[in-house]
């Protein structure tokens, strides 16, 4: 199975959609992108200290306090923090770790991928979903 492919059957098997540095303010493109998710059906459960909640979700400071299953981790935080991120993420055993445009490590990416997650970088979650409606 090809990238496009695989990214077409996660869009259609997840639910629950982790994004981490998840902003409240709706001038910022993690907010953009979530609400879009939203309305298309996914739970957003949001992941940032700074917030007490967005787009009526409650927020939890870690992806180790989100007390329910995660599908995709989508990760708005620049590449640097992207280890221990992917680390955190490793022990939560989602589907995949997704990393937004302009995000990407690869020696993270392929410590995830040996744990068996699927993992996209340097791509928009909407403009992927969007491309496949």
């Amino acid at each position: 199975m090809n990238e496009s492919e695989q990214i077409t059957e996660l869009l259609k098997k997840s639910k629950n959609i982790a994004v981490v540095g998840l902003s409240s303010s709706p001038m910022r493109p993690s907010y953009g992108v979530s609400a879009y998710l939203q309305s298309h059906g996914y739970k957003i459960i949001p992941v940032n200290p700074e917030i007490k909640g967005a787009l009526g979700e409650k927020a939890y400071a870690s992806l180790s306090e989100v007390p329910e299953k995660i599908d995709i981790v989508d990760i708005f935080r620049r590449s640097e923090f992207v280890p221990s991120l992917v680390d955190e993420a490793i022990r939560l055993k989602p589907a995949a770790i997704w990393m937004q445009e302009g995000v990407q490590h690869e020696a993270a990416a392929e410590k995830a991928r040996k744990a068996g997650i699927i993992v996209v970088q340097d791509r928009c979650l909407l403009k992927e979903h969007r491309a496949r409606q």
